[in-house]
């Protein structure tokens, strides 16, 4: 059986168990018995269908779509999943970490986006410093003094700036995600456009030999504001790709369910902005000395590569579980993923 045929027959099955999930999630006080049973059965069946998929159609994203799906359906059928800390709790330990796996692909292509920018922005400015004009506001431009860096700390309120800072990288995330909607191509210019300022001000600080305290004030709070950054950026790509090709599906059910994606991924990046946001509030601008800022960035890319370490022992130990318990035996002894062991199983089932 091909894929398109797979969907089109099992596809009733699907949006059924999604919309009586999405009872149980938003009104689970009204939940009655038969729903509770129907869900079970319809877990059961969806269950058997993401055996299918993994069997006969590996690297699919139809398997990726039924594991969410099977995945939330086990967890509506625990006491547990409904309190709010916990599914806060489950999201940020492996679900989080597992999107960003997912999606790592467009969020390198954010980061090499971001590169060829700031490169470009770096050339420019070393081949003619006059050319900073041409790449940033010339109220910016004239802003710009390398010797200042480091001065006037005692005049900085680093609460206020603080929020300020944060607020301002989560609008430049937001317009990177939302700009997904123009097929990618607005996301492309914010990311070229954000490595071309670094690059330039990277030009200019090298040119003035300050290179060493320009990224000791930029790389403590840099490390995770740029990761989240490229995060969202990989977001907004994912969309615009989706829109741009929806394979064997409809365009408007991959982008709403793009949408979806990639917006978890938008709030899951939200405490990273507030972490780097208080960082270059309280930590950048401080008497610490650079060798110190240094070590913070060196302690913010370990703690980084540590949450994906954790987050990725999480998600695979889950799906593990699931795995184990997502298919149960029946009256008979038989599982019900055996119901389909073959194409012709499939076909002749009737759900």
């Amino acid at each position: 059986m091909n894929i398109q045929r797979f969907i089109r027959e099992h596809k009733p099955v699907w949006s059924e168990l999604d919309g009586l999930l999405a009872l149980f999630e938003k009104k689970r006080r009204t939940v009655q018995a038969p729903q509770v049973d129907r869900l079970t059965f319809l877990y059961r069946t969806a269950s058997a269908h993401l055996a299918y998929a993994q069997t006969y159609y590996p690297g699919d994203e139809i398997g990726l779509y039924l594991n969410q799906l099977v995945a939330r359906a086990h967890h509506a059928l625990h006491a547990e999943q409904w309190k709010t800390s916990h599914r806060l709790g489950d999201f940020f330990k492996r679900r989080f970490i597992g999107y960003v796996l997912e999606r790592k692909r467009f969020i390198a292509l954010a980061f090499l986006l971001f590169l060829v920018g700031a490169l470009s922005g770096f050339a420019a400015v070393w081949q003619d410093p006059l050319n900073l004009y041409a790449l940033v506001s010339p109220e910016m431009a004239d802003g710009i003094n390398p010797d200042a860096v480091g001065k006037n700390r005692g005049e900085v309120q680093s609460a206020v700036m603080s929020t300020s800072i944060m607020t301002n990288n989560i609008r430049v995330a937001v317009l990177a995600f939302v700009s997904g909607i123009t097929f990618g191509l607005l996301t492309v210019y914010v990311l070229f456009y954000n490595g071309i300022l670094i690059g330039a001000l990277t030009a200019v600080f090298w040119q003035s030999g300050k290179s060493y305290v320009f990224w000791a004030y930029i790389l403590p709070h840099g490390v995770i504001e740029l990761t989240a950054i490229f995060i969202a950026g990989g977001s907004g790509l994912y969309m615009g790709y989706r829109m741009i090709n929806p394979g064997p599906y409809t365009r408007k059910y991959m982008l709403l369910r793009s949408v979806k994606e990639s917006a978890l991924l938008m709030v899951g990046t939200i405490p990273l902005f507030v972490i780097a946001g208080i960082i270059e509030g309280y930590i950048t601008p401080s008497g610490l000395s650079l060798e110190t800022k240094y070590i913070v960035a060196g302690v913010t890319l370990i703690a980084l590569a540590l949450y994906v370490a954790y987050g990725r022992l999480n998600e695979r130990r889950h799906t593990r579980l699931t795995a184990e318990d997502a298919v149960p035996k029946d009256e008979a002894g038989t599982r019900t993923a055996d119901l389909f062991s073959s194409p012709a199983s499939i076909s002749n089932r009737s759900i």
